[in-house]
Parts: C-alpha cells; sequence; structure tokens
C-alpha cells in the first residue's frame, strides 16, 4: 500500500483505516506495503510506526522530522503527551462491530508481514531493528495502551518468527542430505558443482537462522520476560498464550525447562484468565505422546499430575487423544469427582468423561438383549454401575449434581425409569447379586433425581442463574416425559411404597414423585383404583411413622394431589378430611386424659400426645386446618406447661409450631377474603395471647424451647408489623402489634445469651441470629451475609464514625491478646494472625472506590497511628512502644489511602516518631518499617509520571497531563496535599505538617524504580525500603528536607552510574542484565499493587524450583552452529532505560 504523504511528512493512517475496516484481503495490503518499502524504505517504515501508535489509541503522528533526528525514547515520549485525555478505551478494548475484529486483524496483518519478507526484507539489519525497538520501547511504557498493544504486536511477531525458524530448520535438514548424499558418490558420478552449490546454501540457511535468533532473543528479553508478570491480567493471557504456541510449533527449540518453567509460575497466578491459559498451553502438550516424555521435570517440579493434569481432558480441544494414554487410575479419579463441581460447564465435561470411561463400554454378550426391557435390559448393569460410583464418591447428598453432570451425555440410560423400577421391585435373576439396603436407597435417590430433572428442565440449585425459557422442541420432550412418569409410576409407586413402607429414608424420597405426576391422567388413563392405592399407602405410613421428613413428605403429596383443576380432587380430599378427622379426634381424647388433674401422665401416654400432635403440625405446614379449631387444644397444653413446668419439651416445641400455624392460616384467610371485624379482633387477640406465651418460654429450662420460642416470636413480630398494611390493606390495622419494651429486652437479653458466647456449634446460632436481624432488618440470607449488610448500612450513615468503629473493634482484640499472652507475643501466632486477618477483611469492604470512602480510611490510620503510640515503653525510648506491633494489622488498610493520602498519613506519623527509632532495624521495629513501606509505596510517584491523575475507578482514564521537563508544574506538594488531602487533618486540627521539598520531575514515560529481582531470583514482592541519612543534632523539619535531598543525589547518582555501565558491547553479550526494567508497570490512576501474583510462597517455589535451570537462557535453535553476533543494531534497540537518558541523540 502506497500511502499519500503531506508535505509536513504527516502520514495518512490508510494502513490503519484498512486493518480497522478487516475487509481488504491482507496479503494485498502487505504486499502493497513492501512495495512502498522497496521504493523508499524509511518512508514505509514511518507509515509501520505510525501503524503502530495508532492501533495504541494515541492521536499522536509521528512525521518524518521526528523519524530521521528523534530516538525511540523521545518519540514515546512525545506520543505519550498526544493521548486523549477523556478517555481511556484503546482499539483493543472498545465495544462496537467496527472493533469486534480488530484485533484478529491486526494479528493476521503482524503474521502475513513477516511470511512475505520472511525469504530478503527481515533480513536487511533495518526493518525488524526498527520494529523491534519501537515494540520493545512501548511495551515498556507507564501507558496500558501502548504497553497492552505492542506487546500482542511483538508477541505475534515472535511467533511468526519462530514459524520462519522452524522452516529454516527444515530447509537446513533437507540441505545436509543433499549435501551428505551427493558427498557419498563415487568420485566418479560426484558433481562439485552442486557440492559447492549446497554448501553456499547450508551457509546463507544458517546465517538466516543466526538472524533470526537474534530477533527472537532481542523479543523474548526484552519484552516477554518482563510482560508475562504484567500488573494487567489481559497482557500476562497474551505472553502466556503465545509461548505455549511456540512450544507446540517448534519444541526442539522452546519445549525446555527453561521456558516451561514460566507457565509453571503463572499457573498460581491469581486470575482465571491467566490460569486458563496456561492449562490449555500445557493440555497440547500433554495430549501429545512425543511431548510429553520432555514434561517429566516439570510435571514433578510444579506437580501437575494431581492438580492441573486432570482438567486437560475437560477443556474442548480439536482432536483429543485417548485418555488412557495419558492418565493414571488416580488422575481420573480426579476428574470423576468433577461432577460434583459447582461450575456447570466443568461438571457437564467431567460427566461426559466419567460416561465414556464407565458407562459406553458395552460387553459382546450385551448385543443379543438390546431389545430386553426391565431388569433385563442392557442399562441394567450400568444403572448399578452408576449406584456403586455414587457410594463411593462418599457425597450422597449431591445426587441430584451427578444426574445433571451426566444428563446430556447419558440421557436415555437416566431416564430408563422402566430399568430402575424392576430392581427395584423384581426379584434378581439366577446367579444374580441382590442390592443391598444402602445400593437401594441411592437407587431411590437417584431415580428421584431423574425424574425431577426431566420434568423441571433446569439444573439444581446453584449449577444454574435461573429457570430459562424453554424451546418448543424442549416443551415437548418435558410434557412427554411427565407422561411417561406418570404412567409408569402411578401403578409402581403404590407397591414400591407396601415395600418399602417401614424405612423412612426410601419412603421419604418415593413421596416426592407424585410431585411430577401429569394428575390428569389418572382420569384419562382409567386409574383411579391405583390412585386409590396410592392413599391407602399414604394413610398407613402416617399411622406408622412419626418421623417429621416422613410426615411433611406425606403433607406435601396430599397438597400435590389435591388440586382443584383436576377431577380427582374430590376423591383425595375426603381421604384427606378422614385422616383429619381421625387426627384431630384422636389428640383431644388424648390431650383430656394428658391433663387431668391430679394424675401424673405416664411417658406412654405423652408418646401418644406428641406423635399425634407432630402429625397434626406436619399437615397444618401445607394444608388449612381452621375447621378443627387447633387453637384452643394447643393454648391450653401450653398453659399447662407454663403454671406445671414440667411438660415434656418435644410436646411444647411442636404445639408452638401447631399454633403458629393456626394464625398463619387464619390470617391468610383473612387477608384473600372479606372478614368480618370479631374474625379481626378474634385473630388480633389469639396473636397477642400466643405472643405472651412465647415471651414466658423464653426463660424455659431447656434450651431447645427458648430457641423455638424466640424464632416464632420474631417471625410474628415481623409479620404483625406496620407493613402488614402495605398494598392497600388498611382493614389490617387492628392487627398491627409492637412489641413493649420489655419483649425487646428479651429478645435481646436471648441473643446476648445464645449467639454471642464461645461455643462449639456455630450453626445453631447464626440461624437465631439471622432469625433477629431479619425482622429488623427484613432480610434474609446467610449469616456473613446479614453481617456484612449491618457494616454497609453503618457506613451509610456514617462512614467516619463506622472506621472508627472498626478500628476499634481491632484495638480491643489486641488489647485482649496482650492481656492473655504479654507484650513479647509472637507475631506469627494464630491469634495474631487472626487480627491480622480480619483487618484484611474489613479493609475489603470498602470497595474500590477510594474517592468514597478517603475520609474515613485516613482517619481509620490516624486513631491506628495514635493507638500504637500511645504507651511508650517503660524502659525507655530505645525501646518500642507497647502497641508499636499494632501497625502491622494498620498496614492492612495502607492498600486503601489515595497516593497523595499516603503521604500525608506518612507525614502524620512521622510526628510520633523520634530521630532514634528512625534508625532502629531490629525485629522488634519491624511493624514500624513495614507500615512505613506501605505508605511509602507508590506514595512518592505521583509527580514522577508523564501521566497523572485519579481514577475513582481504578481504570486507565487519564485526567491530567503534565508535559516534561516544561517546569509549569507550580503547586508543591506540601500546598497540594495541604487542601483536599489533609480535609481530614485540618477538621482535626491535631498536627503540623512539616515543609517538605518538592519531588523532581522525570522527564520520561518510564518510572524508573530501584533494581528488583526476576521471579528466577526472589518470589517476594517486596518495596524496597528508600536510602536513609541522618545527621545529628539537627531539628526535625531540617532532618526531613535534609533526608530528602540526599534521597534525591544518590538517586541521581545511582541512575547516572546505571547509564555510564550500559555500553553497547554488554549489552549484546547479555542481555537480560542490559534490560533494566520495572516490573510492576501499570497506570499513574491505579492503586499501587505487588504484581507478582505467581510467586505466593518462597518456600513453596522454592521446593518447585529445585532442579530447574533459572537462567533467562539464549534462545538456542538446534540445528544452527557458527552463532554470529550482529553489530549494526541501534543502541536503543536493546535499551528501553535509554529513554530515560536525554544526552542519548
Amino acid at each position: 500500500m502506497n500511502g499519500h504523504h503531506q508535505q509536513n511528512g504527516v502520514e495518512n493512517m490508510m494502513l490503519f483505516e484498512v486493518v480497522k475496516m478487516g475487509k481488504s484481503a491482507m496479503q494485498s495490503v502487505v504486499d502493497d506495503w513492501i512495495e512502498s518499502y522497496k521504493h523508499d524504505r524509511d518512508i514505509a517504515l514511518l507509515d509501520l510506526i505510525n501503524f503502530f501508535i495508532q492501533c495504541s489509541g494515541c492521536k499522536g503522528v509521528v512525521t518524518a522530522e521526528m523519524f530521521r533526528h528523534m530516538q525511540n525514547s523521545e518519540i514515546i515520549r512525545k506520543m505519550t503527551e498526544e493521548f486523549d485525555e477523556d478517555s481511556g478505551d484503546y482499539p483493543l478494548t472498545m465495544a462496537g462491530p467496527q472493533w469486534k475484529k480488530f484485533k484478529s486483524s491486526f494479528c493476521e496483518f503482524i503474521g502475513v508481514l513477516v511470511r512475505q519478507c520472511q525469504y530478503s526484507i527481515i533480513y536487511d539489519e533495518y526493518m525488524m531493528d526498527t520494529v523491534i525497538s519501537l515494540l520493545t520501547g512501548l511495551s515498556d511504557s507507564q501507558v496500558r495502551a501502548f504497553r497492552h498493544t505492542s506487546t500482542l504486536a511483538a508477541m505475534k511477531l515472535m511467533t511468526a518468527l519462530v514459524n520462519v525458524a522452524l522452516n529454516l530448520s527444515i530447509n537446513m535438514d533437507n540441505t545436509q542430505r543433499q549435501y551428505e548424499a551427493e558427498r557419498n558418490k563415487i568420485i566418479g558420478k560426484r558433481a562439485n558443482d552442486r557440492l559447492e552449490l549446497l554448501l553456499q546454501k547450508r551457509k546463507e540457511l544458517q546465517e538466516n537462522q543466526d538472524e533470526i535468533e537474534n530477533m527472537m532473543n532481542a523479543i523474548f528479553k526484552g519484552v516477554f520476560v518482563h510482560r508475562y508478570r504484567d500488573a494487567i491480567a489481559e497482557i500476562r493471557a497474551i505472553c502466556i498464550e503465545e509461548i505455549g504456541i511456540w512450544m507446540k510449533m517448534y519444541s526442539d527449540a522452546f519445549l525446555n525447562d527453561s521456558y516451561l518453567k514460566y507457565v509453571g509460575w503463572t499457573m498460581h497466578d491469581k486470575q482465571g484468565e491467566v490460569r486458563l491459559k496456561c492449562l490449555t498451553a500445557l493440555q497440547g502438550l500433554y495430549y501429545n505422546k512425543e511431548l510429553n516424555s520432555k514434561l517429566e521435570l516439570f510435571t514433578s517440579r510444579f506437580k501437575v499430575s494431581h492438580t492441573l493434569l486432570t482438567l486437560f481432558f475437560l477443556l474442548p480441544i480439536p482432536t483429543p487423544r485417548s485418555s488412557e494414554e495419558v492418565l493414571t487410575a488416580e488422575d481420573c479419579e480426579n476428574v470423576y469427582h468433577l461432577v460434583y463441581s459447582a461450575h456447570r460447564p466443568v461438571a457437564v465435561a467431567a460427566g461426559e468423561f466419567l460416561y465414556k470411561k464407565l458407562f459406553s463400554r458395552r460387553d459382546p454378550e450385551d448385543d443379543g438383549i438390546l431389545k430386553r426391557r426391565g431388569r433385563q435390559s442392557p442399562n441394567a448393569n450400568l444403572v448399578k454401575t452408576l449406584v456403586f460410583f455414587f457410594l463411593e464418591s462418599e457425597l450422597h447428598e449431591h445426587a441430584a449434581y451427578l444426574v445433571d453432570s451426566m444428563w446430556d451425555c447419558a440421557t436415555d440410560l437416566l431416564k430408563d425409569w422402566e430399568c430402575m423400577n424392576s430392581l427395584l421391585l423384581e426379584e434378581p435373576l439366577n446367579g444374580e447379586e441382590p442390592l443391598t439396603d444402602r445400593q437401594e436407597s441411592a437407587l431411590i435417590e437417584i431415580m428421584l433425581c431423574t425424574i425431577r430433572q426431566a420434568a423441571e428442565c433446569h439444573p439444581p440449585v446453584g449449577r444454574g442463574t435461573g429457570k430459562r425459557v424453554l424451546t418448543a422442541k424442549e416443551k415437548k420432550t418435558q410434557l412427554d416425559d411427565r407422561t411417561k412418569i406418570t404412567e409408569l409410576f402411578a401403578v409402581a409407586l403404590p407397591q414400591l411404597l407396601a415395600k418399602y413402607s417401614v424405612d423412612a429414608e426410601k419412603v421419604t424420597n418415593l413421596l416426592q414423585l407424585p410431585q411430577y405426576f401429569d394428575l390428569e391422567i389418572y382420569t384419562t388413563g382409567r386409574l383411579e383404583k391405583h390412585l386409590d392405592a396410592l392413599l391407602r399407602q399414604i394413610r398407613d405410613i402416617v399411622e406408622k411413622h412419626t418421623d417429621i421428613d416422613v410426615l411433611e413428605a406425606c403433607s406435601k403429596t396430599y397438597h400435590a394431589l389435591c388440586n382443584e383443576e383436576f377431577t380427582i380432587f374430590n376423591r383425595v380430599d375426603i381421604a384427606r378430611s378422614q385422616l383429619i378427622d381421625e387426627l384431630a379426634d384422636k389428640f383431644n381424647r388424648l390431650l383430656e386424659d394428658f391433663l387431668q388433674e391430679g394424675e401424673e401422665p405416664d411417658e406412654d401416654d405423652a408418646y401418644q400426645v406428641l406423635s399425634t400432635l407432630k402429625r397434626i403440625t406436619a399437615f397444618h405446614n401445607a394444608h388449612d386446618l381452621s375447621r378443627w379449631d387447633l387453637f384452643g387444644c394447643n393454648y391450653k397444653l401450653l398453659k399447662t406447661g407454663i403454671e406445671n413446668g414440667d411438660m415434656p419439651e418435644q410436646i411444647v416445641i411442636h404445639a408452638l409450631q401447631c399454633t403458629h400455624y393456626v394464625i398463619l392460616w387464619q390470617l391468610a384467610k383473612i387477608t384473600e377474603s372479606s372478614s368480618t371485624k370479631e374474625d379481626l379482633l378474634r385473630l388480633k387477640k389469639q396473636m397477642r395471647v400466643f405472643c405472651q406465651i412465647c415471651q414466658h418460654y423464653l426463660t424455659n429450662v431447656n434450651t431447645a424451647v427458648k430457641e423455638q420460642a424466640f424464632t416464632i416470636l420474631c417471625d410474628v413480630l415481623m409479620i404483625f408489623s406496620h407493613q402488614i398494611m402495605t398494598g392497600g390493606r388498611d382493614m389490617l390495622e387492628p392487627l398491627v402489634y409492637t412489641p413493649d419494651s420489655s419483649l425487646q429486652s428479651e429478645l435481646l437479653s436471648f441473643i446476648l445469651d445464645h449467639v454471642f458466647i464461645d461455643q462449639d456449634d456455630d450453626n445453631n446460632s447464626a440461624g437465631l441470629y439471622k432469625t433477629y436481624v431479619s425482622f429488623i432488618l427484613f432480610y434474609y440470607n446467610d449469616y456473613g451475609d446479614i453481617i456484612k449488610e449491618t457494616m454497609s448500612k453503618t457506613r451509610q450513615i456514617d462512614k467516619i464514625q463506622c472506621a472508627k468503629t472498626l478500628i476499634l473493634s481491632l484495638q480491643q482484640l489486641f488489647n485482649e491478646m496482650i492481656q492473655e499472652n504479654g507484650y513479647n507475643f509472637d507475631r506469627s501466632s494464630p491469634t495474631f494472625s487472626g487480627i491480622k486477618e480480619l483487618a484484611r477483611r474489613f479493609a475489603l469492604t470498602f470497595g474500590l472506590d477510594q474517592l468514597k470512602t478517603r475520609e474515613a480510611i485516613a482517619m481509620l490510620h490516624k486513631d491506628g497511628i495514635e493507638f500504637a503510640f500511645k504507651e511508650p515503653n517503660p524502659q525507655g525510648e530505645s525501646h518500642p512502644p507497647l502497641n508499636l506491633a499494632f501497625l502491622d494489622i494498620l498496614s492492612e488498610f495502607s492498600s486503601k489511602l489515595l497516593r497523595q493520602d499516603k503521604r500525608t498519613v506518612y507525614v502524620y506519623l512521622e510526628k510520633f516518631m523520634t530521630f532514634q527509632m528512625s534508625l532502629r532495624r531490629e525485629d522488634v521495629w519491624l511493624p514500624l518499617m513495614s507500615y512505613r513501606n506501605s505508605l511509602l509505596a507508590g506514595g512518592d510517584d505521583d509527580t514522577m509520571s508523564v501521566i497523572s491523575g485519579i481514577s475513582s475507578r481504578g481504570s486507565t482514564v487519564r485526567n491530567k497531563k503534565t508535559k516534561p521537563a516544561t517546569g509549569k508544574r507550580k503547586v508543591p506538594e506540601a500546598e497540594e496535599s495541604s487542601s483536599s488531602d489533609s480535609m481530614w487533618l485540618n477538621r482535626e486540627q491535631t498536627m503540623h505538617t512539616p515543609v517538605m521539598m518538592q519531588t523532581p520531575q522525570l522527564t520520561s514515560t518510564i518510572m524508573r524504580e530501584p533494581k528488583r529481582l526476576r521471579p528466577e531470583e526472589s518470589y517476594m514482592g517486596v518495596y524496597p525500603m528508600q536510602p536513609e541519612h541522618h545527621q545529628a543534632p539537627l531539628d526535625y523539619n531540617t532532618q526531613v528536607t535534609w533526608m530528602l535531598a540526599q534521597r534525591q543525589q544518590e538517586e541521581a547518582a545511582r541512575q547516572q552510574q546505571e547509564r555510564a555501565a550500559m555500553n553497547y558491547v554488554k549489552l549484546r553479550t547479555n542481555l537480560q542484565h542490559a534490560i533494566r526494567r520495572g516490573t510492576s508497570l501499570m497506570e499513574d490512576d491505579e492503586e499501587p499493587i505487588v504484581e507478582d501474583v505467581m510467586m505466593s510462597s518462597e518456600g513453596r517455589i522454592e521446593d518447585l524450583n529445585e532442579g530447574m535451570d533459572f537462567d533467562t537462557m539464549d534462545i538456542d535453535l538446534p540445528p544452527s552452529k557458527n552463532r554470529r553476533e550482529r553489530t549494526e543494531l541501534k543502541p536503543d534497540f536493546f535499551d528501553p532505560a535509554s529513554i530515560m537518558d536525554e544526552s542519548v541523540g
């Protein structure tokens, strides 16, 4: 493509526009550029440079004048100033149809460019040197858009070069074979001219391969080794994805421990996106039998076989190889258990894997019985295998998740209800092992889950986001399945209940089946006699059992069958009424005898009353039993219990529950239909009398009774609160009940006595606390959510007071620990670690918007500092204050401070420090040093970047632009932080900020930091401590000023020394020592964090690294020989740090 250039040398962005549109054939676009390069390579390269600049979202343009006379560092700095201040978006992150395919077009352009230039242009030592130099410099930028775009370009360029190197290797092998074949001929037939040609060709190929190696080394060491640890997860993912491609494409050169270690380290990345790239990169290697043998050391060092290898077979790949050749039996077991995963795609993949391994194989003997049904069908053995697997997994409460995992791949097996029914009802065949009692229970549970899944057509709780709309085909399948279920089990269910009538677990599961019936089939299929048999079996089960789960299952079954829409309603309603009549009459008779005066009830009478009351309560939960007037008899029972104090606790508990149901059913009847004033007054009287009874039972000696009374009281008070009138129900105003002060006091006392105490069983306490808070906040969720909601509400009311409350609670815990362990406690003790963990969790509750919580966080630090220095050490100033270790806890909140606030807090901290304290380096002073470092990290860099500003979202939006070396910044730091930054301190009037010297600005896009150890050398992301020098006896402000001046001088001297040491010969011989770069680059408006996320445990990584090669080695292509060095590369090609050197040029 020949770009049309204006006279001032500004190119017209045609290359970028064409790639952005993505409509032209990429090869023709590249061919046009190559023609332009052959005509005038400077103009063509200028087009290419502006293409990369424009792809980064920069509006600036590199002119011909800039290209000829400016270094890359100066060009990049100039382009940085041209960024749009109002938006942080750039092409790779933009939304919309025109940007949807930009990334693929961008990558395709780079690949085609290298492919079309691989025979000539890339070896001219000009085009590739310029491009790699530019991309290396851009990848070192503070600007995310430059860093992201250039890293992607560099990695795709590297991938294209790897492909070129592979082709060269193949050609060299072919040439070598031809040369050997020709040389081995007898002298008479040997063609010397051909030998010379082949020798010359081999030499040219060798030279080209050396050139490619040098290019790849430059990219790998100049871009990859720094950006695979970038602060941005997308950039890290790009690096790992590409290195996986290199290993698979050119395994002889890249599939070794020197490169595998980068993938191994990144497997511990905190972002799932990056870890997934590691998995997919390794997956292709483990699937290849030839490559698998090269992974033995990697597998053992990084423990892949038992952690990640099991996942490789769950990820979709084009041509999967049999897992039998790779996975051991233990590895397969690890995959099997993933069928219980909460993440449905993983579970479904594991279910498919399980089905293929255990269920898809059919014995040859089964071919003759394919048409048999029931117990003799081929699925019979598979159903048994499923039962065995379910029992062996020992996760008996998760059958629904097992069924859901296999639903898509084993539908025919899971819907073979006839076979399951036959296994339960029919006698085993000759020589067949019968199912044990445990296996029958498991089979019934699995059968219930399959029926539920077929009838409801949605995964179990936790596996889906909600009910989705079914397609017409799915609806038809659902109706067909319900018909099949009803026709089979309407006949079989009474038989199953009769067989297992005394087994509570089996009966409870079987009684749930009618909920999924199509009840109309009872009439259309003339199955009324089977309905009568079912009702008889349910009645017998009610009479035999007192287990609550069984009785509630019976109640729900009656509720499902008593549907007025179907003709069977009258038949079922009569059976239900007869059963309740008998239960109510029996209860009244038993109660009359039980409450007779002067007679002590025996245990048999109490059991009869309790069992009957359990049955009535279970039915009252789902059915309106108001016409049996159960309030009176329960009231007498509860009142007698209060008067005598010897009522069995289970009777009281169920009587309270039954009375609660009576009141709720009466309220429902009044709300749904017109009611008289007498009905309202009667309900009001009963409700208030019941509340008084519950209040009396709050002081019962039995804990279970008190908890039941407390729970019911909270429910009743919430239901009959003022909100009962919402929705136009003003007629219910007489029912509104506000608890008096005595009842409120008793409820609060109950919480204090039964919840906020040390005990082993926390679940019950959590339930009680939830009940108590729910009727205050009207908030139902789990225990932790209620606590978080309470904290959220208090923060909304007053952020600063909430922060003060949090720091006060931490101080109280710290004081309690001191009282127990003394001041010489172990800071690695579980107690202290627990307080630090609580502080970390408190810090997370402040969210990501630092501007909203700015004052609260600053006030929290102020109170924490004052507490830490509150108690001086009686042994003198040479010993730390007694509470100094609290600063270790306070440092958990440092990341929530804005950068300018960190400086202010740091100055406030120095107010409490003496000169001697700043010199201390003993272990007892570590909390102070750690806290100071947490405030210094990132806090002094605000004025060091060309782009500065604060984003409330931590995004890439640039709000301010500071031009380098202009000296236009007029506001000193002290003044800048004395307004909005120190608002919280001005209000307190407790601190005077010492005079601070203005930090000099750096005219670079790079924030230079002290050298950080590579991950091969260190795995702890530690902020470097600032060098300090003091002279006594200076006053405090003079000390601060002097120290800052010393730091600046030392930093300038250090930078000058580094620049002097960077000579070209050393750069070419040892690149990893020449490319000195910060490894935690991020935008100026992002929160300063340590991004060595994959290096989480020093001890663990040291163990993993044992035997691995940690040097960043040169890329060494196997066929290549006679390495030669190139001498005409530009200095800044390998030296991104030269951007810092303004004298270069």
